[in-house]
């Protein structure tokens, strides 16, 4: 199964800026290294946001659950990245109850699960 419309996946700008590569955040520090050890730079979010945006549209759904906000979707996969390696990322990407494209929730490191 693939994400539904992935010609229309949305990658937020601020998730990426604000979240994902803002080395400062509570949270998001540890994926703004992991992710800029791979290339990916703020000032650069769009290139980002397209990785995300590919990860999302050439790779299946490993799995879905339903939120009460709408259904969630996870893809796990290898990431084209700006330095030209691949790391394995988890996309989780959200479909609101009537809206017509997912959105990017978060993505992170995929943990080796052998």
């Amino acid at each position: 199964m693939n994400l539904p419309n992935p010609d229309a996946l949305l990658v937020d700008r601020e998730k990426i800026v604000n979240y994902l590569l803002n080395p400062t955040h509570r949270y998001g520090a540890s994926k703004a290294r992991f992710f800029g050890a791979f290339g990916f730079r703020a000032v650069d979010w769009e290139q980002f946001a397209r990785s995300l945006r590919e990860h999302g549209q050439r790779h299946p759904v490993a799995r879905t659950r339903q939120t009460p906000f709408g259904s969630q979707f996870e893809v796990e996969s290898q990431l084209a990245a700006p330095d030209g390696r691949t790391p394995c990322v988890r996309t989780v990407w959200q479909l609101d109850r009537g809206a017509d494209a997912p959105r990017l929730i978060i993505a992170y490191p995929l943990e080796d699960e052998q």
